[in-house]
């Protein structure tokens, strides 16, 4: 690093935001409360999507998620209607800010960070994320770690099946995945003077999910007496210890952000797209409606009647079947302005179940990006500022259900995150966007900003 730039140590805190951390669980968690009150500190704006992937990548890339290509969890391959992918480290199409400094020699560790499997060469290690295939064994760059850092963790977790009935065995999970993560963070950052060491952390998310409904009494299905009422407590209480028990090892000339990829909020419902979308004569089914539940890709669709269908998540990703495109398609190109100009405004119309305006966000990629590279869908429809998942299977008697379709689900994902960097100032600070992490962090490190990058550096940060 230039002379006198400081070194920088990441916490990231998946789905947390401002309300969660500042708020709500601020009380459980007095070393975090300590770290911020010497810190400037404010609301994270995500990106669109706002989803785990790709807005981690987008953070320390500095260009939005139609540049580097990822759009969700799920992408459909080009020229078919099911084949889909999940993106990896190999999918972006940018270096991220690890990659830039491994070029200039800089010294890095980089914990979880999602697309992170398989796990990219760096100038140090890299641990890969919560996406890593079960069963594979390189997961950890330079290979010749793996055994240290299962030896550090008492056996590596990357996540937990969470969307379930057995809260008991996801609570205890949960903990213990933390537990480990810290164990090999810790063990890791004492190793050596990293320049850059950055560590994401799943666990608020499975959290989130999994137990939202019994600390939220503005939950739409609160329970409040449950006996899992005080898991978000403890687990919060847990998270704050294993941050202490990382600062504790940390120099007071290392400069820390904590940051999520994006909020969370209490989930209202589920849409059920694909229902609405064939009740309105856009997707057309053979025979008899399908079973409630089915999965799209199960049925048996008309594809000589159906102009578009849907996929579910935490926005609805809509595809025209295009004539030259898909296998069967019927849209010939030249219509397709006009077919998009009706569909939006007819999703513009949706309602809620007691009748008021559903409050429907249709955007469409190529409006959206600088770039859109990969395979995008053709909209992206959010329901009522994505408190409302959209629901990936058919045959419901009512557009509206009170609960995920893939499962228990107490939370969905906000546009508002959180950042608190120390040696930035203390208090309050403006609203920053995810765009501007990593040229901000390039700036604070003394290094050249790339042109290509669409972020601004915060001046708070400088």
């Amino acid at each position: 690093m230039p002379s006198g730039s400081p070194r920088l140590l990441v916490l990231g805190l998946d789905s947390v935001s401002p309300w969660l951390l500042y708020e709500r669980f601020l009380p459980r968690m007095p070393r975090l409360k300590e770290l911020l009150d010497r810190s400037l500190r404010g609301t994270l704006t995500t990106v669109d999507p706002p989803i785990t992937v790709p807005a981690w990548a987008v953070m320390f890339a500095g260009v939005d998620p139609g540049t580097l290509g990822l759009y969700g969890f799920r992408h459909r391959r080009p020229g078919s209607y099911w084949d889909n992918y999940i993106p990896t480290s190999r999918t972006m199409r940018r270096p991220l800010l690890w990659d830039r400094l491994s070029r200039i020699g800089r010294r890095v560790c980089v914990i979880g960070m999602p697309p992170g499997y398989p796990p990219p060469a760096v100038n140090g290690v890299y641990i890969s994320d919560f996406l890593t295939p079960d069963n594979v064994t390189d997961y950890v760059n330079p290979i010749s770690m793996r055994g240290e850092v299962d030896q550090a963790a008492g056996g590596y977790v990357f996540d937990v099946t969470f969307r379930a009935e057995d809260r008991e065995r996801i609570a205890q999970e949960i903990r213990e995945m933390t537990t480990k993560r810290f164990a090999v963070a810790r063990h890791l950052y004492a190793k050596e003077k990293w320049d850059f060491f950055a560590l994401h952390e799943i666990g608020p998310d499975r959290l989130h999910h999994t137990f939202w409904k019994y600390f939220d009494p503005q939950h739409p299905r609160y329970e409040a007496d449950s006996k899992f009422r005080d898991v978000a407590d403890e687990y919060y209480t847990l998270l704050d210890a294993e941050i202490g028990r990382l600062l504790d090892i940390v120099p007071e000339d290392v400069r820390i952000l904590v940051a999520s990829d994006h909020g969370s909020q209490a989930m209202q419902g589920c849409f059920c797209i694909n229902d609405w979308l064939a009740k309105e004569g856009y997707l057309a089914f053979r025979g008899k409606r399908p079973p409630a539940g089915t999965p799209i890709e199960k049925t048996d669709i008309d594809w000589s009647k159906t102009r578009a269908w849907g996929a579910g998540g935490y926005y609805a990703r809509i595809f025209y079947n295009v004539k030259g495109r898909e296998p069967q398609g019927i849209l010939a190109p030249n219509k397709l302005p006009e077919f998009e100009e009706e569909l939006s405004r007819h999703l513009a119309t949706i309602r809620r179940p007691d009748g008021s305006p559903m409050g429907v966000d249709v955007r469409v990629p190529r409006k959206v990006y600088h770039e859109v590279n990969g395979d995008p869908p053709d909209l992206m429809v959010y329901f009522a500022n994505a408190t409302w998942r959209s629901a990936g299977t058919v045959g419901y008697d009512s557009p509206y259900l009170s609960e995920n379709d893939t499962g228990p689900d107490d939370s969905v994902h906000s546009f508002e995150g959180v950042y608190a960097l120390s040696g930035a100032g203390k208090g309050p600070g403006p609203t920053q966007k995810i765009l501007d992490i990593a040229p901000s962090l390039l700036s604070l490190l003394g290094l050249e900003i790339p042109a290509e990058m669409q972020g601004r550096p915060i001046p708070q940060f400088v």
